[in-house]
């Protein structure tokens, strides 16, 4: 038996050597006249037929516009039908969807503009509080990036009408030209050194990984696929659109953003076989008021992933939802993302312990961080992933991409054990990040922000527990000599400037960091006390 921590995902179902869009043109000439697309709030359905002439109209639309193959394609939205109708059309054109997170505010989405130098944007009006027009314009004067904008029920049907003087020809021709290894997507994701950085996509990378996660979760042309996750994450448009597209499967979209009610009379009223979520999500519908009022009947499987899905939870989803089948993924934007995932007769043990087993045609192993050598199983170390699912790297930054990849393996940066059997358990992280309720938060780039506050001297962020959330961003904060400020003082100054969940939910005002002889922050030490004073705090209040 081999008892290093290595281990291989041996598959006789052959990686498929195409692109998106060949692999959609397959699907619709299979199953085209099942629904494709469902968008609840919107009013939304398509076939696979409609959804692949709506797709053609956009593609000729990006044509008209001038996006050339590699073109930089951002879109800059909640998740709408629109949405979907873009991620496949910029695949028919080969221009690179740059996916914008929906809670940027001015200084992320300046940073993605410029640092992808899109050639054009696709923005929703607006979403939640903020007005996106608004922030365009404010930015418009600083940045060379967009170079053309459409503004989502503005400019939609003007957009879509020139895309009249294209011809099929002339995008089959274009199609003609594409390559599966091809770049077709930039996902920006936070890392541990300043900005995030974008992760470059292929269409072989996005398109076999939707492929496979489909297959793990027994998908047919029979599944209507429930997807409250956002697109502009790989949850959203590769575990749940590509993993759909690639088995004929339905896309039912409940809304713009997650809002647990609104999720269960999606899943009664389309008979929904699948469920996405992160545990976070589907801990708020089962503790919903309303919960029991909804028919689960028609679930099977579906997928949590983003954070440790705690026990209980696991199996309230198993037995009142009716998701017996249900799955646990591990990845990262990287790797396209999902390289670990149980399986649907996984023991319960095992889905909640354990992030399951490599995926097929990949290779985990796990290695001591000093020495880089494999460890044996049972023993902790860096998870690292190789195969055709690893990204082509950092969009413009090869130094950081060679120091992410070595050998072609993924370093991911987190801490793992394997057992006997080849399950993998999640048990810690090298690097400094903080995940909130699935999204990747970097405490270097709240820290730089918060720098620029004329009150603050030097600040650290962390990660504190969360029930809810998982973690929760916490700001020590050391102020100028004679400066004052208070947490609701600088939260208003982060407010419309950086995304919600990177702004502190605790501050602390202090006069130094705990630190090693060496001089260095030691924000394990400032994790613990932190805990220690909010339980007291909490504790007290209750």
């Amino acid at each position: 038996m081999n008892t290093l921590s290595y281990s291989h995902g041996v598959s006789t179902t052959p990686l498929r050597g195409e692109t998106i869009g060949q692999s959609l043109r397959s699907t619709v000439e299979k199953y085209g006249d099942r629904e494709a697309l469902v968008m609840v709030s919107q009013h939304y359905r398509a076939t696979y037929s409609e959804f692949w002439e709506q797709v053609e109209q956009v593609a000729k639309s990006l044509l008209a516009l001038n996006i050339k193959r590699g073109d930089r394609v951002g879109i800059w939205s909640p998740n709408r039908y629109e949405w979907v109708l873009v991620q496949f059309a910029t695949a028919r054109v080969g221009a690179i969807l740059v996916t914008i997170n929906p809670g940027y505010k001015t200084n992320d989405l300046q940073y993605a503009l410029r640092q992808s130098r899109i050639n054009l944007l696709i923005a929703a009006p607006n979403f939640r509080k903020t007005n996106y027009v608004e922030v365009l314009e404010e930015i418009r004067p600083t940045c060379d990036f967009p170079e053309q904008t459409v503004i989502l029920d503005r400019d939609w049907e003007a957009f879509l009408k020139a895309g009249e003087s294209i011809t099929t020809a002339e995008l089959e021709a274009r199609e003609q030209t594409l390559q599966f290894d091809d770049p077709i997507n930039i996902q920006y994701t936070s890392g541990t050194t300043g900005y995030p950085k974008g992760a470059t996509l292929s269409h072989h990378n996005i398109l076999n990984n939707g492929f496979f996660i489909g297959e793990i979760l027994k998908y047919t042309e029979q599944d209507r696929v429930c997807i409250p996750v956002p697109f502009y994450h790989c949850f959203g448009m590769v575990i749940g659109n590509l993993a759909c597209i690639t088995h004929g499967s339905c896309m039912v979209i409940p809304g713009e953003f997650f809002e647990p009610e609104q999720v269960m009379q999606t899943v009664q009223a389309e008979k929904c076989t699948s469920l996405y979520g992160v545990p976070t999500m589907f801990i708020a519908e089962l503790d919903h008021p309303n919960f029991h009022k909804y028919d689960f009947s028609s679930l099977r499987t579906g997928v949590m992933a983003g954070s440790n899905c705690p026990v209980e939870t696991m199996k309230k989803v198993q037995q009142k939802m009716n998701m017996q089948e249900v799955t646990v993924c591990y990845g990262m934007t990287e790797t396209s993302p999902v390289s670990l995932q149980s399986r649907t007769d996984d023991p319960l043990e095992k889905r909640v312990s354990t992030v399951g087993t490599v995926h097929p045609h990949l290779e985990v192993k796990i290695v001591d961080p000093e020495t880089g050598q494999v460890v044996a199983r049972g023993k902790k170390g860096e998870l690292c992933t190789r195969g055709y699912s690893v990204m082509l790297g950092y969009w413009d930054m090869p130094e950081a991409t060679a120091k992410a990849i070595h050998n072609g393996w993924m370093h991911t940066g987190d801490l793992a054990v394997m057992d006997e059997q080849g399950y993998v358990q999640i048990v810690g992280r090298i690097k400094d990040l903080i995940i909130r309720g699935g999204e990747n938060i970097a405490p270097r780039e709240v820290e730089e922000f918060l720098m620029t506050h004329e009150a603050i001297v030097d600040v650290q962020v962390i990660g504190v527990p969360d029930q809810k959330y998982g973690e929760q961003v916490m700001a020590w904060v050391k102020l100028k000599e004679g400066a004052t400020a208070t947490p609701e003082h600088i939260e208003a100054f982060c407010k419309g400037r950086i995304a919600t969940v990177k702004i502190p939910r605790y501050w602390k005002f202090v006069e130094e960091f705990p630190m090693t002889v060496t001089g260095k922050i030691r924000k394990v030490e400032m994790r613990e006390l932190s805990t220690k004073e909010l339980g007291l705090a909490v504790s007290k209040q209750v």
